[in-house]
């Protein structure tokens, strides 16, 4: 069969930049969760969503993310540019103004706002997030500090190493300089280890010094466990990320904006809304642009499964590493 998808980045106004991002607007009803799997592996992009009618009451459309290595309840990037893309595709008819829909993921109902200009496009998209939970805190910053090929003095002495989550956990750490930033080398032979006894697999690091005008805060993102070596834009983290800010008194607005994805040549650029009813916060939400790359159509032959090395018909001569790899 034939799967029709579309491209965009998110996070940015231009080509090229922010987070590559496949939709699949209308696929088949019946298409397996193994098959979704191995498209978004095949595709290879931070994330690939699947748009199809909601279970729920309330909800406008049910969205399936991947990425390379596996389905998440809840992101960002892939919710802003999903919505979109729909808006761009004429599936959320005329759009006078703004328009509210609602996605059914699996962290629940979010709730998404899209922008559009006098003629109906879309311009910017909004998520709200749920409230960010303040978890973990790691006391072992060497540990931390050797997981980023940094030392413990490059870490903020007064920010802790905090797990937080709005639906998908990140450690959140904090840097003293943008020097500190681009130095870093994550090191998969230390990140299990130092983030042992958290719920947590995702690393999120930020400063406050940055590169570009008008940027709160310079920020990058590591998640080998989803397949991710390094994410261009985190739209599940900069809700938290503002949540954090505010907290420890890096930042006292409570509007901002986070660059990423400068060190891989993916500048992309997140909206920050954080409100607070005293000092307890009410409502966090995320947003930004997109710009649109192309389409394109996969043929799948069979939706049944995706392949394995055990089950692959091997053709001609078989050498003894061949067999190997078969079993």
């Amino acid at each position: 069969m034939r799967l029709n998808y579309h491209l965009l980045d998110v996070f940015t106004d231009r080509q090229f930049g922010g987070n590559q991002l496949a939709v699949f607007a209308e696929p088949p009803p019946d298409l397996p969760a193994a098959t979704m799997q191995a498209i978004a592996k095949e595709l290879n992009l931070s994330e690939t969503t699947f748009v199809y009618p909601p279970r729920v009451s309330g909800c406008d459309f049910r969205l399936r993310i991947f990425t390379p290595a596996a389905e998440l309840p809840l992101a960002g990037h892939p919710t802003v540019g999903s919505a979109y893309m729909l808006a761009r595709l004429g599936m959320l008819g005329r759009i006078a103004g703004s328009k509210k829909i609602v996605f059914e993921e699996g962290a629940g109902p979010i709730a998404v706002i899209i922008n559009a200009d006098d003629g109906g496009n879309p311009v910017d998209v909004w998520m709200k997030q749920p409230i960010p939970q303040f978890l973990d805190i790691l006391e072992d910053r060497s540990s931390i500090a050797e997981m980023l090929s940094l030392t413990a003095a490059d870490l903020h002495p007064d920010l802790p190493a905090q797990v937080l989550s709005s639906g998908l956990p990140f450690l959140f750490v904090g840097l003293r300089s943008l020097d500190a930033a681009r130095r870093i080398r994550f090191r998969l032979d230390k990140w299990a280890d130092a983030l042992a006894g958290t719920n947590a697999e995702n690393v999120f690091v930020m400063t406050t010094e940055t590169l570009y005008p008008g940027a709160t805060v310079h920020s990058r993102m590591f998640a080998p466990a989803l397949g991710i070596a390094e994410d261009p834009a985190t739209g599940s983290a900069s809700g938290p990320l503002g949540a954090y800010l505010l907290r420890y008194g890096l930042v006292q607005k409570e509007d901002l904006v986070s660059e990423q994805g400068i060190e891989i040549g993916r500048p992309s650029f997140i909206r920050i809304k954080v409100r607070r009813n005293g000092t307890a916060i009410s409502a966090v939400s995320v947003g930004g642009r997109c710009a649109y790359m192309g389409y394109g159509t996969l043929r799948v032959d069979s939706a049944s499964e995706a392949p394995t090395y055990a089950k692959m018909k091997l053709t001609g001569p078989v050498g003894e590493d061949d067999a190997q790899r078969a079993d």
